[in-house]
């Protein structure tokens, strides 16, 4: 994408076995950077990034990498580019700030692995800049723009320019052009980041895109279907994947206590009222307007694959659901799986009260406040007596 709106990137393969990388290498006579391909950041920390200057290099690092997982995802492939002789490293990045409802421009001259760092410990190295408060405009003349550094705080002339990440006027024409194509790209391919680091400076003074990253915004990607193919499984949980399969809005988290939730905003307030009880939640769940108990069932088979799974809380504002219909999917999951961990249940709204019923014949925890819920589901998760 970045080549398609003129951004110079690296020359590059990609490569799915250890000689399909030494071969790649060959044509850079050896001298090239071999990358793990998984959506993840951190891969140079990870020592998924290696540096090789001949193809037996090539081969031996890729063969390693090849071997690994960087933060859960397994290396499948590798992406073989030519080495670059970098000068300076800079950081540049187009996203929304939500707080001014703009789209902004980030520079910093200090790109490269630690920007994150340098960002929370040096802010007034980072650049700020507002673009535009409507996706909609063209790209600003960036020779007139002014910003602010990460504090908010203007420079010492009160102006903030471009000149002051990129003094050198040759650089920072070569500057422009760049963040215009990239903000050009975050507009058209409806992008919520787009994001260059490092830009990097070559010996011959080119500025060029030697690593990136592009956030697509989902809810765009209609327009966009060349787009919406390059989307891999593997950005994506089994659980993830199995729940779009059965209609169900599912996102894995790393705690203890399973949510099964009707509403996003609800499963949201959900997960708040969990941590602001001391509990952790493990999903965010939303089970949707649907009554149907088929669903419910899909829903617990997705929620107990979850091996660390202590409790399971189920919150639901019966509108358009009805309340007996979920108690009947709860009855029927509780029939068909091996639920061995304590479930809390609230419901209210339509047809509650035959659906409190039916959960309480069957011995079940039925809560009517919503609080009472949540702080019971975490004494369960914490090993105490559920009431």
């Amino acid at each position: 994408m970045l080549r398609q709106y003129g951004i110079a990137v690296p020359e590059a393969v990609l490569a799915h076995t250890p000689e399909e990388a030494a071969a790649a290498a060959a044509q850079w006579a050896g001298n090239a950077v071999v990358k793990a391909q998984v959506l993840t950041g951190g891969r140079g920390k990870a020592g998924a990034i290696r540096v090789v200057s001949s193809q037996t290099e090539a081969k031996s690092a890729a063969c390693e990498i090849l071997a690994m997982s960087v933060k859960g995802f397994p290396v499948q492939r590798v992406l073989v580019t030519e080495k670059l002789d970098i000068r300076a490293e800079y950081y540049a990045g187009v996203t929304i700030d939500r707080e001014t409802k703009a789209v902004v421009l980030i520079l910093s001259a200090a790109g490269g692995m630690d920007i994150e760092e340098i960002a929370a410990k040096e802010p007034q190295k980072i650049r700020r800049y507002e673009l535009s408060r409507s996706m909609g405009v063209p790209p600003m003349n960036l020779k007139e723009i002014h910003g602010q550094d990460a504090r908010g705080t203007h420079g010492r002339d009160g102006r903030a320019t471009l000149a002051e990440p990129f003094p050198d006027e040759a650089l920072r024409e070569q500057a422009i052009t760049v963040v215009e194509a990239m903000h050009t790209l975050f507009r058209e391919k409806d992008c919520s980041l787009v994001e260059i680091n490092p830009l990097a400076v070559t010996a011959q003074g080119r500025l060029i895109a030697a690593d990136a990253k592009v956030v697509l915004d989902d809810n765009g990607l209609f327009r966009h279907p060349e787009l919406a193919e390059l989307r891999n499984p593997e950005e994506y949980t089994a659980d993830e994947m199995q729940a779009k399969e059965a209609g169900l809005s599912f996102v894995s988290l790393s705690g203890e206590i399973g949510c099964m939730v009707n509403g996003a905003g609800l499963a949201m307030a959900t997960m708040d009222g969990i941590k602001l009880a001391g509990g952790s939640p493990a999903n965010f769940l939303d089970v949707g307007g649907s009554s149907n108990p088929q669903k419910v069932l899909d829903a617990m088979r997705i929620l107990l694959r979850n091996d660390g799974l202590k409790a399971i809380l189920i919150n639901i504002f019966g509108g358009i659901t009805r309340c007996d219909d979920i108690a009947k999917g709860i009855l029927m999951a509780r029939e068909k799986l091996n639920i061995g961990v304590p479930m809390v249940i609230r419901l209210i709204g339509t047809n509650e009260q035959q659906g409190r019923d039916m959960l309480e014949k069957a011995g079940l925890i039925v809560a009517r406040r919503m609080t009472d819920a949540i702080e019971n589901v975490v004494r369960c998760a914490r090993g105490e007596v559920c009431v």
